[in-house]
């Protein structure tokens, strides 16, 4: 019995020394959306500003950890004007929530299962993951590339600002499509 127990400690620590902590590289990264408007086309954009950080192991291919904050005064969407109105109260109200977290709680085959907080409201999410696997750069750092994309109810949060038309429907979806690539540089 204690033969067992002492190689399945060593099998567990042999594994954790292939888990490395990675910081995402926001050069090599993007956190962008899209939303519907006026139910005809569709909006585009992404936060500039966010940083992160996540538990990879190498020896299973596994993502065990991640946490990531997005400043959501850096959201951008081309257009001046409509990023102020996003930033304001009817909408992401920054001044009063100036980020937006998401923390892993697992990763189960393509799925990650997580809690978004956004505008001072904690969900569950679940969202498509796609492993990039890893590189080593030019420098000798080693890389992990990851991805995380799905959909969002923007009121299930408190963004519930709206207009409507004057044809029926209104002005923002409600929909919003998440396309998250993370590339993360092994912390030395």
């Amino acid at each position: 019995m204690k033969i067992k127990t002492l190689l399945a400690s060593s099998l567990l620590a042999g594994t954790a020394l292939f888990a490395g902590n990675y910081n995402v590289d926001p050069m090599h990264s993007s956190a962008d959306f899209s939303v519907k408007h006026a139910m005809i086309s569709t909006v585009k954009g992404n936060f500039s500003t966010f940083n992160g950080s996540f538990v990879y192991d190498e020896a299973t291919k596994t993502l065990k950890s991640l946490n990531g904050t997005i400043q959501a005064t850096s959201i951008d969407t081309g257009i001046k004007d409509r990023d102020e109105h996003l930033r304001s109260a009817d909408l992401f109200d920054v001044a009063k929530y100036p980020t937006i977290t998401f923390v892993l709680d697992e990763i189960k085959g393509d799925k990650a299962y997580g809690k978004l907080t956004m505008k001072g409201v904690t969900k569950p999410v679940v969202l498509a993951y796609e492993n990039g696997g890893t590189a080593t750069d030019l420098y000798g750092n080693k890389r992990v590339g990851l991805g995380l994309t799905g959909k969002i109810n923007r009121t299930d949060f408190g963004i519930s600002w709206n207009k409507t038309l004057e044809t029926g429907g209104v002005i923002v979806g409600e929909e919003v499509k998440i396309d998250v690539a993370l590339e993360g540089i092994l912390q030395k």
